[in-house]
């Protein structure tokens, strides 16, 4: 189901409350959100969709992956960037690293272990720092 996009800084400064297998459907709506907003979005986490729960979505090019319980393991090649949400109105600066290893829990509740450069590895620590309550 498309869900309407949270914009409400409140709500979005939140922790996110860990995931559970039951929350499989989130990510489905996640699924369909991003689809609905391709044009110019390239990952969301639960809270945009208005659930705190630990669940991103990310689109890794020719797929999307939904993550649940996304956890940094390491994070190498620290850079300076800027940041758009669509949850949020202009462009924010903000550290970021070219590299990082995730754990996480996939669709079929699997916990996976995947390293992750470049443009991938941004989309997905913008999202865990929305599921952390941080707002940049």
């Amino acid at each position: 189901m498309v869900r309407e996009i949270m914009k409400d800084p409140f709500f979005l400064g939140q922790k996110s409350e860990p995931a559970t297998k039951e929350d499989r459907t989130i990510g489905r709506d996640l699924m369909d959100t991003l689809q609905a907003h391709r044009d110019g979005c390239v990952g969301m986490a639960a809270n945009m969709i208005g659930i705190r729960k630990n669940i991103i979505i990310v689109n890794m090019g020719i797929m999307d992956m939904v993550m649940f319980n996304p956890r940094i393991l390491s994070a190498k090649k620290p850079f300076e960037t800027e940041e758009g949400c669509l949850s949020l109105t202009g462009v924010r600066k903000t550290t970021r690293y070219e590299e990082i290893e995730v754990e996480f829990r996939d669709m079929d509740w699997k916990l996976q272990r995947r390293a992750f450069t470049g443009w991938t590895a941004q989309i997905i620590q913008h999202e865990v720092d929305h599921c952390n309550g941080i707002v940049i």
